[in-house]
């Protein structure tokens, strides 16, 4: 069997927002331990796994214990995860009451016959594994409670509506914020991706982005490559992103190449912005986004790990 170095990358989020120390430790952390498991033997969906999963318990990103609410007040978390051997996926969209959501989404993959389980089910079966839930989730109860004592659901459907209006000019401006995510390839030469979101800052109860979505916000194929995305989830399923630029690496392109022309053809059909890692089986790599900013950072174990939340052409 060919050996190959392996290597890790992860992102912590693309958008206009400066990385911070707090978030440029916990990165550091999960690129360490990370890249230290697959040092280690371990396939690269665990290591995907263990270092979405730092992030996720940092609290210092949009993901796990981090997470945005929606507009009714409830956390409701995605994540996703596939490996490029057979190519085996699972996810969870919607799913609440979680610390780490990408524990659920590799649950999915391992212990049921689907790839994609949504809303109380999602729950229900992290609760079967107990699964650690989120800290808050006590609180969270009891405001929920006190709400809906004082609101018919018709009315609070429309205070939704009307709060969605009123907030739309603003929303671009503040999605995609601290989405993490992460791509791998072990010692056999298989590739994994993963991704774990909160969501967007402003959005309606039951809304879903591309982080949960297979071939949209993650892809893995050992055959072409890995991609975990970040950015404004409604333009990246639109144009199902991560499935995209593996297919451009299929045809031969570079990672590098991949992601350009991919994301040449997100703004000019629909203005979209989008963050990705991308690496092919053979160890080349590209982080690229159309955002200001994305913190992330890569590490093959030699050298120094690179860290930043701007990586140019």
């Amino acid at each position: 069997m060919n050996q190959h170095r392996p290597i890790l990358l992860i992102h912590g989020g693309a958008g206009t927002r400066a990385l911070s120390r707090a978030q440029r430790r916990w990165l550091e952390q999960a690129l360490v331990e990370g890249h230290g498991a697959l040092r280690e033997g371990a396939q690269a969906i665990d290591a995907v796994e263990a270092s979405i999963r730092i992030l996720e318990g940092s609290g210092v990103f949009n993901a796990g214990l981090g997470s945005n609410r929606q507009l009714d007040g409830v956390t409701r978390m995605d994540a996703s995860i596939m490996e490029g051997l057979g190519l085996r996926a699972g996810a969870v969209a919607s799913i609440e009451d979680v610390a780490y959501p990408i524990t659920a989404a590799h649950l999915v993959l391992k212990e049921t016959a689907h790839v994609l389980l949504a809303g109380p089910p999602a729950t229900e079966l992290a609760r079967y594994f107990k699964l650690a839930p989120r800290p808050s989730v006590i609180k969270q109860i009891r405001r929920r409670g006190k709400r809906h004592r004082l609101t018919e659901r018709a009315l609070r459907t429309a205070k939704l509506f009307e709060t969605m209006s009123k907030a739309k000019f603003a929303w671009r401006d503040r999605h995609g914020r601290e989405t993490v995510g992460a791509v791998a390839l072990d010692g056999r030469g298989t590739l994994a991706a993963g991704a774990s979101t909160g969501g967007i800052d402003v959005m309606l109860p039951g809304r879903v982005g591309d982080t949960p979505l297979i071939g949209c916000g993650i892809y893995a194929d050992n055959r072409a490559g890995a991609v975990s995305m970040t950015g404004w989830g409604e333009s990246i399923i639109r144009v199902a992103v991560a499935k995209e630029i593996v297919d451009r690496m299929v045809s031969g392109a570079s990672p590098g190449k991949a992601a350009r022309a991919v994301f040449t053809h997100l703004i000019s059909r629909i203005r979209g912005e989008a963050g990705a890692l991308v690496l092919a089986p053979d160890g080349r790599f590209a982080i690229r986004h159309t955002t200001p900013r994305m913190a992330a950072g890569h590490w093959d174990g030699r050298g120094k790990l690179v860290i930043r939340d701007r990586f140019e052409e």
